[in-house]
């Protein structure tokens, strides 16, 4: 079982970084070569989900990625923004979305879980366990 964790300023620029970094461990892990992009994606997503947060209520802890391969791949994004600000546009149906002036990092936000549904079948937000976050935590099974 091999853990890597990074952590990382709140800058949009450090995105990439994240990508790159939970690719090449999952490909080590043993992801499916055919699952990789959606990997790839949905750390982006999840990472500028994060940062988008962390910018807009003036966070500047570090947004935390753990990447595990125990028994499958699973990748934790982790951040310190007010739970009620990371639920938010998740919460709206189509039509109160329609009716809401939203800005980019609303929609950053707010889209950022129906985006991660469609790249991860197993999906989970949730508090973090001590303080005040939110971990976002998507598995894939390994091809070993």
């Amino acid at each position: 079982m091999a853990t890597v964790r990074l952590s990382f300023s709140p800058a949009p620029v450090h995105v990439r970084t994240a990508r790159l970094v939970g690719v090449a461990v999952a490909r080590r892990a043993g992801v499916r070569e055919d699952l990789l992009d959606e990997v790839r994606l949905a750390i982006g997503e999840a990472c500028t989900r994060a940062v988008a947060l962390h910018r807009q209520y003036g966070v500047v802890e570090p947004v935390l990625v753990e990447m595990s391969d125990s028994g499958a791949y699973s990748v934790r994004v982790v951040d310190r923004a007010p739970i009620e600000a990371s639920i938010g546009l998740a919460a709206l149906d189509a039509d109160q979305l329609a009716n809401e002036s939203l800005n980019e990092d609303d929609l950053t936000t707010g889209v950022g879980f129906a985006l991660l549904a469609g790249f991860v079948e197993d999906l989970q937000v949730r508090p973090v366990d001590e303080g005040v976050g939110t971990e976002v935590r998507m598995v894939w099974p390994l091809a070993r």
